[in-house]
């Protein structure tokens, strides 16, 4: 007798392993969503440190302009007509979209008047061609 094995021994013996199967399984889990935490930590390190970049390389940059550079007269007297025939060639710019886009919508609206002009007429013959059956 001592070498038979009980049923509830044998309905022990499958839950101890369902029970280690489980915890395997939960402790698998939980490594799996540590990684993904520590991951998602570590990306928004990368995430703050870049920001921290950009904002530093902003600030270098509105210093440098902040703080002229000392240039020879010659070389100013360059950069200012650079900066106007810029800001000539900029307002022709703008002013050659705004003359265009006028254009168009002139454009559109001619299209559109001829197009109502000629519907009127079809109906207007329409209209007397059924005025003349009557």
């Amino acid at each position: 007798m001592a070498n038979e094995i009980i049923p509830s021994e044998i309905f022990i013996l499958i839950l101890v392993v369902i029970l280690a199967f489980v915890v395997i399984i939960i402790a698998l889990q939980w490594k799996k969503v540590r990684q993904s935490d520590n991951t998602l930590k570590l990306m928004e390190k990368e995430i703050e440190l870049k920001k921290i970049a950009m904002v530093e390389k902003d600030l270098e940059n509105k210093r440098l302009m902040e703080n002229p550079i000392s240039l020879p007269s010659e070389q100013q007297e360059q950069l200012t007509q650079i900066r106007d025939s810029t800001a000539k060639v900029m307002s022709d710019v703008g002013y050659l979209h705004s003359e265009i886009n006028e254009r168009l919508a002139r454009l559109e609206a001619q299209t559109e008047l001829k197009k109502l002009e000629k519907m009127l007429a079809e109906i207007e013959d329409k209209e007397k061609k059924l005025n003349k059956g009557k």
